[in-house]
């Protein structure tokens, strides 16, 4: 008797030490699952899209069958098997407590998550799988509820499924967790799956045979497998127990014979002969056969919801545990919800927020029983506020070049790859676009800034001032003196700018032909005709007959109005054409006709001459700044062109100038033998207001001359038909942000097959699909993620301007008397650009 009191002691210790070891090691389990964030793109249904699907929804939802068939590979060796039993996987949908959004997650052992992420992407190969911290469902100082879901019948007979419902169940599931409030209303369904094992299985296979053979209902069939199988394990005591054993033998013959009598059932269990099988309980046995063809899983199912009062949290549970009614068939299995309150409902607390698995919770599911209630949203989906990931993701060529610029990340199948531009693409040149605020500014900065600390030349052209300063932010202390920053609105200490300046006939005639096609730019075509264009031309050749002292823009009302002046200019004239026109052409017009002409001319040129702050710019003989020395030596050139400071016209001027003046810089190189010349990267935003039609040679010559363009701007309908072909004609490589839908039209030629119009206008800000020139081929299109831009030095700002001007612009005053000697605009009274020095004639 004391032997036994003895081993009964040491059961319930072992028993004890067993309990709380298993309850620690569960924890420590729990500890070491990733959660992960799976976000899918929607799909949308056939009418929507216009075309017919090529997969069912059923067998759409059916992956997730295939998905939960890979959990089943998963098993713990040693002690840790034997004591916590095989792992187990977490699925969870989720609304947090702050936001909208219902979110789909899993939650993996860290050993399997690697294996577990790539059986999912092979199954859904659009999805992104983002490890994430811990979301909150719970409000801070709020009420929860939960239940756990059960079985109302026996787990053998299956809930209704998928393949028997009319729509997606996910709907239902998702729309109880549609109505909650945007802040502090939580809620989520958890599923905590571990592979089942056979035995289940096999004991349905058992019962579904009895029901076939006797005719049976479920759970006499049951009853009578039940028997059967203790029947063998009496046999079994029999041959291990022997003698000693025959008074358990004799109780178990007695207890079946006590259930054979009459007084316990009306018909012996085992008659020979087989009750006919009715319709209905053929569909039963056929219910039972399915169920037990699938893999099963133990399974524990949590209903959890947090609000400010416990009848709102209330609320929010009744309308989760209706999703599930959608399950229920009344000749089958349904669920039924268990409420927790007090200490019970402390510890499901405790166990969904640690996503420990609890066998006394655990109901027998299968792959499709489980499927049903959670699969990702692989299928069209109507419920508001799911999460889905906007545009698709892509992998990036496995070509991709080690060296060059950063242009961002791409994150592909839980593979992380630098994206890189190689210097030999980047002279291709690259067009940005997307709408304001999706990330175009952040990635020309983290650009620039990658050029400047690698010692590059670098130009900037910003109409809008932010990318400047962002840029001069960035300049290291040992780049200092590289730094040339031309802001017209610095009205003190102007830099010159002059279009007319030129060292070859070839830059003449250039220079010329541009101007007239920013004039033609800047005004409406009906205003510009033949005339206008025929006496600009020949106005500017006959100031720029010196190439020691060119004439300037501000000078051209003079030419027509002082004939002494004009008369020294075209004295140094060996143009016969231009010649002609001043002896011949102009000698001849009357004075009203030159009157009428000088009006017309005026109209266009004297609202430049006329601002203080322009004249003072243009009008300078000497730009203040060589940008061919600029280009060789690889200095630094931001152009702050802000539209609210300058005026918008007077910027375009300026950006069409330096535009046409770089490229006249980059041809000069000819001379130089091309492993002299350097490469100079120029940064060109909102680019439609700095070119003219002339761009398709700027795009098809620059690149032999080292000037490599980045051009950048929102809409693809600012541009002109021509100027639109000469960019999709000659560049390299595309990047595409976020772009309405009529771009996302043309865009789409650019990005197909891999993209779609859907893609083009869904994507996240600073996200962006590229199309990108690998070692001199085109690519597939793949997305990227930008880097956070970096800060840099807010506080050099000031000081790098000081410098800057101090080292390029000139007094104001000196500037304004070099105009006023130059042009003699105050002595011709009756002239339209008449000024006086240091007086403001806006």
């Amino acid at each position: 008797m004391i032997f036994f009191i003895f081993v009964g002691i040491l059961a319930l210790a072992g028993y004890f030490i067993f309990s709380r070891l298993s309850e620690h090691y569960l924890l420590i389990r729990a500890l070491n699952l990733t959660l992960v964030r799976v976000r899918l793109p929607r799909v949308f249904t056939e009418r929507e899209v216009g075309e017919k699907q090529q997969r069912s929804q059923k067998d759409l939802i059916g992956i997730m069958e295939q998905l939960l068939s890979g959990i089943t590979q998963m098993r713990e060796r040693g002690i840790l098997g034997l004591i916590l039993g095989r792992p187990y996987i977490v699925f969870e949908i989720a609304s947090p407590n702050v936001g909208e959004e219902i979110t789909f997650y899993y939650a993996a052992p860290r050993r399997w998550v690697s294996a577990f992420e790539k059986a999912v992407h092979g199954l859904y190969p659009d999805a992104e799988i983002m490890p994430i911290n811990d979301y909150n469902i719970f409000h801070p100082q709020g009420i929860s509820a939960g239940a756990t879901l059960v079985l109302s019948n026996h787990w053998a007979l299956p809930i209704k499924t998928y393949r028997n419902l009319e729509v997606d169940p996910l709907e239902t599931i998702t729309n109880a967790l549609s109505k909650l409030k945007e802040t502090g209303e939580g809620a989520a369904i958890q599923l905590v799956v571990r592979p089942g094992g056979n035995r289940k299985r096999k004991l349905s296979v058992r019962i579904a045979k009895q029901m076939q053979k006797s005719g049976h209902d479920f759970f006499r069939a049951k009853r009578e497998v039940t028997v059967s199988v203790h029947s063998v394990l009496i046999e079994m005591g029999k041959v291990l127990g022997g003698k000693s054993n025959k008074e358990m033998q004799r109780q178990a013959t007695q207890q079946q014979q006590n259930r054979m009598s009459p007084l316990n059932a009306s018909t012996p269990w085992f008659a020979e002969s087989q009750q006919p099988i009715t319709p209905m309980h053929q569909e039963i046995i056929k219910a039972v056969e399915n169920k037990s063809s699938k893999l099963f899983f133990d399974t524990n199912i949590r209903l959890i919801a947090s609000a400010p009062s416990e009848p709102e949290a209330e609320e929010i549970l009744i309308h989760m545990e209706g999703a599930f009614a959608q399950f229920s068939d009344p000749h089958l299995n349904s669920f039924r919800s268990r409420r927790k309150s007090g200490k019970s409902l402390q510890n499901l607390l405790f166990r969904y927020a640690f996503r420990i698995f609890r066998s006394e919770e655990s109901i027998a599911l299968s792959s499709e029983e489980i499927a049903s209630i959670f699969h990702f949203p692989n299928v069209p989906l109507d419920t508001p506020k799911v999460e889905f990931l906007k545009a698709r993701p892509s992998a990036p060529p496995v070509d991709l070049s080690k060296e060059g610029i950063i242009l961002g990340r791409n994150i592909y199948r839980g593979q992380e790859t630098l994206v890189r531009m190689a210097i030999e693409d980047r002279r291709r040149h690259l067009y940005i676009v997307g709408q304001t605020g999706t990330g175009k500014t952040t990635l020309l900065q983290e650009m620039i800034r990658q050029d400047i600390l690698a010692g590059n030349g670098v130009g900037v052209i910003d109409p809008h001032g932010d990318l400047a300063d962002s840029v001069l932010a960035i300049v290291p202390r040992t780049r200092a003196e590289d730094v040339i920053y031309f802001d017209p609105s610095d009205t003190e200490r102007p830099i010159g700018l002059n279009m007319l300046e030129w060292k070859t006939s070839e830059q003449k005639d250039f220079a010329v032909q541009e101007m007239i096609r920013i004039f033609e730019k800047l005004f409406p075509p009906e205003v510009i005709g033949p005339m206008f264009e025929h006496n600009m031309r020949n106005a500017m050749l006959t100031l720029m007959a010196d190439a020691e002292d060119p004439g300037t823009i501000a000078e051209i009302p003079r030419i027509f109005t002082d004939e002494v002046f004009a008369a020294t200019k075209v004295a140094k004239v060996r143009d016969p054409m231009v010649k002609a026109f001043w002896e011949k052409e102009m000698a001849k017009t009357t004075e009203f006709h030159k009157s009428e002409m000088l009006g017309y001319l005026i109209s266009k040129v004297g609202r430049f001459v006329e601002n203080e702050m322009l004249r003072n710019i243009i009008g300078q003989a000497k730009s203040g700044f060589d940008l061919k020395e600029i280009m060789d030596s690889g200095k630094i050139f931001i152009a702050n062109l802000s539209k609210g400071k300058t005026g918008e016209v007077n910027s375009s001027l300026l950006g069409l100038v330096l535009v046409a003046k770089m490229q006249m810089a980059a041809m000069s190189r000819a001379s130089m033998a091309e492993e002299h010349r350097k490469d100079f990267f120029l940064y060109v935003d909102e680019f439609q207001n700095f070119t003219t039609d002339s761009i398709s040679t700027i795009l098809s010559e620059a690149r032999k001359y080292k000037l490599d363009l980045i051009i950048a701007h929102q809409f693809i309908s600012q541009l002109s038909d021509q100027i639109r072909e000469a960019v999709f004609g000659n560049v390299g490589s595309i990047i595409s942000f976020r772009v309405g839908s009529k771009d996302a039209e043309f865009l789409v030629k650019q990005f197909a097959p891999v993209f779609n119009e859907r893609d083009l206008v869904n994507i996240d800000n600073f996200s962006n699909y590229v199309k990108l020139m690998v070692h001199g081929k085109n690519t597939l299109p793949f997305n990227t993620e930008l880097f956070p831009p970096s800060p840099g030095n807010p506080d050099a700002i000031a000081a790098l301007k000081e410098l800057s001007r101090m080292r390029w612009g000139r007094p104001k005053a000196e500037v304004e008397n070099e105009i006023f000697s130059r042009s003699k605009l105050a002595a011709n009274t009756s002239g339209p650009a008449t000024f006086v020095p240091g007086e403001t004639n806006r």
